[in-house]
């Protein structure tokens, strides 16, 4: 599924053998990198806490180098 947060769009993909783990690649950043983010015990995790770990994860972003600080 495809998310927009504040402007930017993330692709959000799961994997059926690591229940529980998402993959949020930034299709519209100037690097082409995500993050991965899991709950230990494999649940669902959903929209709104995936909006707010890809807010938290773009207010880290160094605006003039792409990339985390």
């Amino acid at each position: 599924m495809k998310l927009v947060v504040d402007g930017e769009t993330f692709e959000v993909t799961t994997d059926p053998a690591l229940p529980g783990q998402y993959n949020c690649r930034w299709l519209t950043g100037p690097n082409d990198y995500g993050f991965a983010m899991a709950r230990s015990d494999g649940s669902v995790i959903d929209d709104a806490d995936l909006r707010a770990a890809i807010s938290d994860f773009l207010a880290g972003i160094n605006p003039a180098t792409g990339y985390l600080d």
